[in-house]
């Protein structure tokens, strides 16, 4: 109905279908789930679409919205599956740079294996058990070190802004060399190369000029380049803590 109010997947249940002699198999949310991230890992976010996900179970696309009832509860499906791969230990360890650290770095590895992921992730709000458990983890780093909750829940958003800023750069470069059909460093030298070497030559950039002649960030790996950016924030982080007040 028009003036039914749309309610969050986490609190709908899902239905359980039996199968037997003369009926459908049955599926589950979980075989929707799975099959709609396998179609967006092979061919992108657009091609998932209930049609093409009931066509590769073998079933009506009507049949589907019984364990799905939208689209936008497909993808915050979609989204929590991913995040249930961002394996973590069962609480923090007490050291909360290495916690952060470990917790960065298998967030950046579920967004390469899912490219859609981050950027789905940060354009709709979703809190699915698994992202919750995800963002429980990075405030439990926090706690224990003497900062309120505001400073607690701020230097976690931080960090998320950075790790899926980076994300998405490294994604953007990798879609970039499949378009072109360049690596990397094909890319750099062939197709931008002979551009930056005229700015360059032109002297008009002297900062920029600077960076590409001296700076060591642009020859690091992927990996080196995403934990040397943590890093800075990681410091950040610390001399804000060591700034603020102390609370009893």
């Amino acid at each position: 109905m028009a003036d039914e109010k749309p309610t969050s997947i986490w609190m709908q249940p899902e239905r359980q279908e039996r199968s037997g002699p003369g009926r459908r198999p049955g599926y589950s949310r979980e075989q929707v789930t799975r099959t709609a991230v396998r179609i967006a890992d092979a061919e992108g976010l657009d091609a998932v679409t209930m049609r093409r996900i009931a066509c590769d179970l073998g079933t009506g696309a009507m049949s589907l919205y019984r364990y799905v009832p939208r689209r936008d509860d497909l993808f915050d499906l979609m989204i929590d599956l991913a995040m249930s791969e961002v394996e973590l230990p069962d609480g923090p360890s007490g050291d909360w740079r290495a916690d952060l650290t470990l917790l960065a770095g298998r967030v950046r590895a579920a967004g390469l294996r899912h490219p859609w992921l981050i950027a789905l992730l940060t354009s709709r709000p979703t809190l699915g058990p698994n992202l919750l458990r995800v963002h429980e983890f990075a405030l439990g780093a926090f706690e224990g070190i003497g900062l309120d909750i505001d400073d607690i829940t701020g230097f976690a958003g931080m960090l998320d802004d950075y790790v899926h800023s980076a994300i998405r750069r490294e994604i953007g470069w990798q879609e970039e060399a499949r378009r072109t059909g360049l690596d990397p460093e094909r890319w750099k030298r062939d197709y931008m190369g002979p551009y930056v070497r005229q700015a360059v030559e032109s002297g008009a950039f002297p900062l920029f000029n600077r960076s590409v002649l001296e700076s060591r960030i642009a020859h690091l790996t992927p990996e080196e380049r995403f934990r040397q950016g943590l890093d800075r924030i990681l410091d950040a982080v610390a001399a804000l803590i060591a700034a603020l007040p102390a609370r009893p």
